[in-house]
């Protein structure tokens, strides 16, 4: 059963992108196709703040582009040696918050320890950073350009200090419409398209809403998170599978459900 997954490809250790490989797993057909580019902001002043872990009580990491921007301003300010002499292990001896198990893993290879990853979304996270100890200093928080509202408005609810910091932005990729025409015309409709994040959902439904034509109805939608799942229920689409939390099994175990019904 062929599914579309709108994503870049990541390969793991194995060489493979873990989404494929465990869709495959399940009898699914997977194809990816990215629908999102990003630039990056600020950085300069991202660095400085990385460079003066006593003045915050800890970190917030929603989404592997903002672990890529630390990645960057270690490199673009030389704080490489720095980072692996002192600053890793004065962040160490604060909390590092993140959602989801991919994040973790891009915290874990900067030297970071982390807490909260089987969280799974942004506002269970955020229940989860307010039942610890509340910091005297405010948590910092790389994000995007869109971030969702919750997790802030939470920590802001309970006293939680917090101090955001836009370090990149989601653009559309440059070639999700020819990606989506060579695919509808080489692979036909789709069993079902999972969608990533609402910016993905943004910059591709309108081009597959031309290719499905009349068929769209047939199409199983997914989310990969509520803020996702809301989005497309925001566009007049029906929801067929929400994964429990951002990793390959949950999708995987949701499509199998929604495509094909519980095993025996």
């Amino acid at each position: 059963m062929k599914v579309l997954l709108l994503k870049d490809a990541k390969e793991d250790d194995c060489g493979q992108d873990p989404y494929i490989r465990e869709l495959g797993l399940y009898g699914f057909e997977a194809t990816l196709i990215p629908v999102l580019s990003f630039e990056f902001l600020s950085l300069p002043s991202f660095s400085e703040k990385l460079s003066h872990p006593e003045g915050y009580g800890g970190l917030i990491f929603t989404s592997p582009r903002a672990v890529e921007a630390v990645e960057l301003c270690l490199e673009k300010d030389s704080k490489t040696e720095a980072w692996k002499h002192s600053l890793r292990e004065k962040w160490n001896a604060k909390s590092v918050y993140v959602v989801g198990n991919a994040t973790a893993s891009l915290v874990n290879k900067i030297g970071l320890d982390t807490e909260g990853a089987n969280c799974g979304n942004a506002e269970k996270l955020a229940e989860y950073i307010c039942s610890r100890q509340s910091p005297a200093l405010p948590l910092l928080f790389p994000c995007g350009t869109v971030k969702g509202e919750i997790l802030p408005k939470m920590l802001k609810d309970r006293g939680i200090p917090m101090e955001s910091i836009t370090v990149y932005q989601k653009i559309p990729h440059p070639g999700i419409q020819v990606s989506l025409n060579s695919y509808y015309s080489k692979q036909g409709v789709p069993a079902s398209i999972t969608f990533f994040s609402p910016s993905g959902l943004t910059y591709s439904l309108k081009h597959i809403q031309e290719l499905s034509g009349d068929n769209i109805d047939q199409i199983k939608f997914a989310a990969i998170g509520p803020s996702t799942a809301r989005a497309l229920t925001a566009q007049g689409l029906p929801v067929s599978c929400m994964a429990e939390s951002p990793t390959p099994l949950a999708l995987a175990k949701g499509l199998q459900l929604a495509l094909q019904g519980p095993r025996c």
